[in-house]
């Protein structure tokens, strides 16, 4: 895999052509700037920029007075490669927060092992419904320890007015929820996303999260997509590495919040 070439179809294709990622959801281009735009319980944020010395700062008072307008704390997704290469501190200076810095890791999808299995005693199946949604959640809270709410709607609004753009699957040992994860799909687009893949403490190292992956990747290869990209922890960096993605830049949430 050309890394250059594939970071820039990357930039190209879910970057600076991002298309909304639920209903609801607005993305619009403002000079340098793609922008979605969408509820409170969305992601509301920038997605790509091309800024230079000159124009950064008003850019992002132009965010902010965007955003702020509609009263939505946003997200300014800043990518390692992303110009002038001292955004991030302009950012800061401006109100925002940065959050953990991840790996942007992208695979071939044909590359991947598809036929990794859960261990023994556990099965992974689709969400579909309400239930299963809350079963995302409750996994996602004990993993990650933060509310789910905002993803629980999320998900509930893409599974029921799209639901061939996102697949949501669980790992039950008997009917316990021990793991979770998604693949959001844009339709015609050559990268498919992963997100949100966790396991409860005490079942990881057995396998899980890596039947997850290969399970998202038939999906993904079923509707044609040729890469999976995701935004890796350092936790799950190096299972990643070992399944055969790449380490092709880092990203870094930087987030305003509007005063009360």
């Amino acid at each position: 895999m050309d890394h250059a070439a594939v970071l820039a179809l990357f930039d190209r294709d879910m970057r600076e052509g991002a298309r909304p990622d639920g209903p609801g959801a607005r993305v619009e281009r403002v000079g340098g700037v793609v922008r979605q735009t969408c509820s409170a319980h969305g992601w509301n944020g920038v997605v790509w920029s091309a800024l230079g010395t000159a124009d950064a700062d008003a850019a992002i008072a132009e965010q902010i007075a965007h955003f702020t307008g509609l009263g939505r704390e946003f997200e300014w997704k800043l990518y390692g490669h992303d110009l002038p290469a001292d955004l991030g501190q302009r950012l800061v200076a401006a109100g925002f927060t940065p959050g953990p810095d991840e790996t942007l890791m992208i695979a071939e999808v044909d590359g991947l092992d598809p036929g990794t299995e859960p261990p023994e005693g556990v099965r992974v199946v689709p969400v579909t419904d309400r239930a299963g949604v809350g079963q995302v959640a409750g996994v996602h809270e004990k993993v990650f320890g933060t509310d789910a709410s905002r993803l629980r709607r999320h998900l509930l609004d893409r599974l029921t007015a799209d639901p061939d753009t996102a697949v949501a699957v669980l790992a039950l040992a008997g009917e316990e929820p021990v793991s979770a994860a998604r693949l959001e799909l844009v339709p015609g687009a050559r990268f498919g996303g992963l997100w949100g893949g966790g396991t409860v403490r005490d079942w990881r190292g057995r396998g899980i999260y890596r039947a997850l992956v290969a399970h998202r990747a038939r999906v993904a290869a079923d509707h044609g997509c040729r890469y999976l990209q995701v935004d890796a922890s350092a936790h799950s960096r190096p299972i990643l590495e070992r399944l055969g993605f790449a380490a092709l830049t880092t990203t870094t949430p930087y987030v305003y919040v509007p005063a009360p």
